[in-house]
């Protein structure tokens, strides 16, 4: 069974065009091509980025925060109540009106004595602001790295300035070893992603990055299989290039460098609408879609191929819609920071609670100097 199995799965026709096989793509008159026995090779990647985040975190991100004064809100805890804790672990996070009115009976709480203790539940399960600080510092310097690989692996390439050379000989393409190391840099990448989501910041797009990191890696996986790697590397390039300006944005704007994570965020805006929108559409699926057809006819991985690089799209339009709610924002009131995020509630109940906060906080201040 497990032999049927495996002969379906590596039916050629599912990866390959019509009149080649495997053993067309076996190492030999000077050229090696990529193999799926190379695949597993992304996961000690990722157990590494893994390790090399948690040291970044630590040592160069933790303390950047602690020079740019960047602090945790303090936040009141939520007295302890039985009822409604098992509401919140078991049913709601943020109850309706109608159950608001139902729980208040059962500790005779009043209804907004109970809409704060939801409050002030869901801000102690937030993450807080030094902790998304330090994630948004990894990803910033990660992007930053692999689209700097990304062009040392492209820049003296003829297909980054002719996407007919793409094509070229496909799929008897050699691989390059800045390509080897550029895909597995990318696929451990989005691997640790995928293994760090339990403790990741989780934002409202949550499902979405999941589907992108899930079909980020099937694409990678799949045009190493079939030997995509030439385009490969352009989407991965065009995707790096804005994430880059988007994640320095956050910092500033943690840090209350409002100015810089406004001008940072306006070209991040510009970047990713000529990126996403057109450039990864109109140039590279368009690439996909028809100049293969130039070299080989249709077959299963072609429109497998394309068919991903349209969910990514379809990803691309939802975010887009986000980042034009910030632009709204910011054009019109001011950048409030990522719309995609879970910011913290104000759980005050009181004058008194309010005032409690703020000497809190002025005490802390004239602790540390301020």
């Amino acid at each position: 069974m497990l032999q049927t199995v495996s002969e379906w799965l590596w039916w050629e026709r599912l990866w390959l065009p019509a009149n080649v096989s495997w053993s067309d793509l076996e190492d030999g008159e000077g050229r090696v091509y990529a193999k799926a026995s190379q695949l597993p090779a992304a996961l000690p990647c990722a157990l590494c980025l893994l390790l090399v985040r948690y040291l970044f975190e630590r040592y160069l991100a933790t303390p950047l925060a602690n020079v740019w004064g960047i602090r945790d809100s303090v936040r009141l805890t939520a007295e302890p109540n039985p009822i409604l804790e098992n509401y919140f672990c078991s049913q709601a996070r943020s109850p309706s009106q109608a159950d608001v009115r139902s729980l208040c009976k059962k500790p005779s709480w009043s209804e907004r004595r109970v809409q704060v203790w939801f409050k002030r539940r869901r801000n102690q399960e937030r993450p807080g602001l030094r902790k998304r600080f330090c994630e948004a510092s990894w990803r910033c310097a990660f992007y930053f790295f692999a689209f700097v690989c990304g062009v040392l692996a492209l820049y003296d390439k003829p297909w980054l300035y002719n996407l007919k050379e793409v094509w070229a000989g496909f799929p008897k393409q050699s691989m390059l070893p800045s390509q080897y190391l550029y895909y597995l840099l990318e696929m451990g990448f989005y691997l640790s992603l995928l293994l760090s989501l339990t403790f990741d910041v989780k934002r409202k797009d949550f499902k979405e990055q999941v589907i992108h990191h899930i079909a980020t890696l099937t694409l990678l996986s799949f045009s190493w299989i079939s030997n995509y790697i030439r385009i490969g590397t352009l989407v991965m390039a065009v995707h790096d290039s804005a994430d880059i300006l988007l994640e320095g944005a956050k910092l500033f704007y943690y840090a209350k460098w409002h100015q810089t994570a406004n001008a940072m965020f306006v070209v991040f805006t510009l970047l990713f609408m000529l990126t996403r929108l057109v450039i990864f559409p109109f140039w590279l699926i368009h690439c996909t879609w028809v100049y293969p057809l130039e070299e080989v006819a249709p077959f299963f991985g072609y429109y497998f191929f394309n068919v991903m690089l349209l969910v990514l799209q379809i990803l691309h339009l939802y975010w887009a819609v986000l980042i034009s709610r910030m632009a709204y924002k910011f054009i019109f009131s001011k950048f409030e920071g990522d719309d995609r995020s879970d910011e913290e509630e104000d759980d005050s109940n009181s004058p008194k609670d309010r005032r409690h906060k703020l000497s809190h906080i002025n005490g802390r201040g004239r602790a540390n100097g301020h």
